[in-house]
């Protein structure tokens, strides 16, 4: 049977696009809905112009009540019953009670090769620390921030001359190949890791 994917974006939704763009054909999956915390992200507006359904769910009206927000998620994401959740660029933090309720049933995509960098300025942060491989990884989302089994990871060699930027827009070709990858094998109950070199 063919899995209702939700996917949660905030801004242009480059990643959402590579995910939309491979469920065709045979593809285990494909897109119920996109949600946006964000009426103005990018990545709305192209779902609408390919007939996909979208949903926007304000954070702003929540102010410090993470639990009301997540409710009203949950109401969005009832209207279009979701086997699962992928977060494509979502800019909000989710609560344990968010995550439990979707356990195994919801990814994300991190530019970096996790364990390594959790949160934020991942690409400086490889830098910095002068690394020589960096990367993106897939997983399955838990309360803890960027935790939960890794399905797939996608590596790079850092070259002498890059910068944050071009670190990121490196990374970021990897994303599309990775996440389209991993959601695949997902979709078909398959947890088998996927590793890809740039």
């Amino acid at each position: 049977m063919t899995k209702r994917i939700a996917i949660f974006v905030s801004g242009g939704g480059s990643n959402m696009r590579a995910l939309v763009e491979d469920m065709t054909g045979d593809h285990p999956a494909r897109a119920c809905v996109v949600l946006s915390n964000n009426a103005d992200a990018g990545g709305i507006a192209w779902a609408r112009a390919r007939g996909i359904a979208t949903e926007v769910v304000d954070h702003r009206p929540f102010p410090g009540d993470r639990p009301a927000f997540e409710a009203a998620l949950n109401s969005a994401l009832d209207r279009h019953c979701p086997d699962m959740i992928c977060l494509a660029g979502f800019m909000r933090k989710l609560t344990g009670g968010f995550t439990d309720h979707w356990a195994g049933r919801m990814i994300n995509i991190h530019p970096s090769l996790l364990p390594k960098y959790k949160g934020l300025h991942t690409h400086a942060r490889a830098l910095e620390a002068g690394d020589t491989q960096h990367g993106c990884t897939v997983h399955e989302v838990t309360a803890a921030l960027d935790d939960g089994p890794i399905l797939g990871q996608a590596s790079l060699t850092i070259s002498q001359d890059d910068t944050p930027d071009t670190l990121a827009a490196r990374v970021l070709t990897l994303e599309h190949q990775l996440y389209p990858a991993v959601l695949r094998r997902f979709a078909a109950d398959d947890r088998s890791p996927v590793f890809l070199q740039g």
